[in-house]
């Protein structure tokens, strides 16, 4: 696909110029390291379509993608993540490019989208079909220009150690990268229970992959230490998505809210460059809820 490749070629001289030696501009096979950016930070703002998940999946749905996108739109946010699970069964290309055109016409990206996986599976069939549809979802993404998507390592199989099951997912993760350096696409490994559950054997698994279209998918509300903030700080350096929570909960303590600006300080230390998307898992009515929280976040986030 011409246009994929043209847009690959362009994120890499882009990035490279501005970071000198990128790891983008790196051989293939180097292991991941935090990455190069810019000094300074740059924030988009970004809603994903899993905080509608109850209005969008109600049986009729009360909410269509197309409503999701006028209340992105509505709360003057810079894009939208169209989350992978509330597409219908039957979709198409034509389907995702016309919903890229709704969504620029209200002025929004599409800031990337999310697929349920598990990596850790042996070898085998059903893990080819976890791996199919990561694939099959990295070319949804780019018929959207969808430049991410959040995806997961899984869990440890009955008997596995956790060396075994995170090389499974490691080679996982690369067969996918190499997919996904067809369309220009970044896959971000997201801290979702699992192998993932401790920020220290996440990055060792983060730290092992070796392709230039991967990253962190930082979820801040994922972790449950006693320093969870300690842990998203470990991940900022090699995050190129961040997905924000507006609750977490530290072991031995109570559910407490998120300090927005805590999370603003980290990140701008890092030097992040890109979407802050809120996800919300909170009680309430979520068109109210989100557009609060995102009126929080544009503050915390100025």
């Amino acid at each position: 696909m011409p246009h994929s490749v043209d847009r690959r070629d362009f994120i890499l001289s882009s990035l490279t110029a501005a970071a000198g030696a990128s790891a983008l501009a790196a051989s293939p096979s180097a292991a991941m390291e935090p990455l190069p950016r810019p000094d300074g930070h740059h924030f988009k703002l970004s809603l994903a379509a899993y905080s509608y998940r109850e209005l969008l999946q109600a049986n009729p749905p009360q909410l269509s993608l197309i409503d999701f996108l006028d209340d992105c739109a509505r709360f003057g946010l810079d894009g939208a993540e169209l989350t992978s699970y509330y597409f219908p069964a039957d979709l198409n290309e034509e389907y995702l490019r016309r919903l890229k055109g709704d969504a620029f016409r209200r002025g929004l990206d599409v800031s990337g989208t999310a697929v349920r996986n598990d990596f850790c599976l042996p070898y085998g069939d059903s893990r080819d079909v976890e791996i199919a549809h990561v694939k099959r979802w990295i070319e949804y993404a780019d018929m959207m220009d969808a430049p991410v998507i959040r995806i997961f390592a899984g869990a440890a199989q009955p008997g596995q150690s956790f060396t075994e099951a995170s090389q499974l997912a490691i080679e996982g993760i690369e067969e996918c990268c190499q997919h996904a350096a067809k369309y220009g696409v970044f896959l971000a490994l997201e801290n979702h229970g699992g192998i993932t559950f401790n920020v220290d054997e996440m990055l060792t698994i983060v730290r092992a992959v070796k392709s230039p279209w991967f990253g962190v998918n930082m979820d801040t509300g994922n972790f449950y230490s006693d320093d969870v903030y300690g842990d998203l700080a470990k991940l900022a350096p090699y995050s190129i998505n961040v997905q924000v929570k507006v609750l977490i909960k530290p072991a031995g303590q109570d559910v407490q809210p998120t300090d927005l600006s805590r999370l603003a300080s980290m990140l701008k230390a890092a030097n992040y460059r890109g979407y802050v998307v809120l996800e919300l898992e909170k009680d309430g009515d979520a068109r109210k809820e989100c557009e609060k929280y995102v009126n929080e976040l544009r503050v915390a986030f100025a």
